[in-house]
């Protein structure tokens, strides 16, 4: 069910503790922490502690934690001094779209260029 931990969710587990990660900010709603495969110098997720599979979902069901994910994504890059350089805020939304786990997340990414389209 859509905001409740779900047992085979790699962010779940991730929130829960029971998987390790390297993270780097917490609130009563979000937490972040560094990607595993960095396609960045800066590559951090932020993820909303409540289970919902994309950022339209979130947004219908829960939006004070949307905008939370996303005020969090704007302090992580302060805290990564990334902001004077630029840096980019990537929902991905399918398979298609490059979405892997299916759990809200929000890609901060910067320290290089980020020309766009990306790739």
């Amino acid at each position: 069910m859509a905001g409740e931990p779900q047992p085979d969710c790699l962010f779940c587990k991730i929130v829960s503790g029971e998987i390790p990660a390297t993270i780097v900010r917490e609130t009563d709603t979000t937490v972040a922490f560094r990607d595993i495969n960095p396609q960045a110098p800066t590559h951090v997720l932020v993820i909303p502690r409540l289970h919902h599979p994309d950022a339209a979902s979130l947004a219908a069901a829960e939006p004070q934690v949307l905008a939370d994910v996303v005020r969090e994504a704007g302090q992580v890059a302060a805290d990564e001094k990334i902001t004077d350089t630029g840096y980019r805020i990537v929902f991905n939304t399918g398979a298609g779209a490059g979405q892997t786990v299916l759990h809200t997340h929000a890609h901060v990414l910067g320290g290089r260029g980020l020309q766009w389209p990306p790739g």
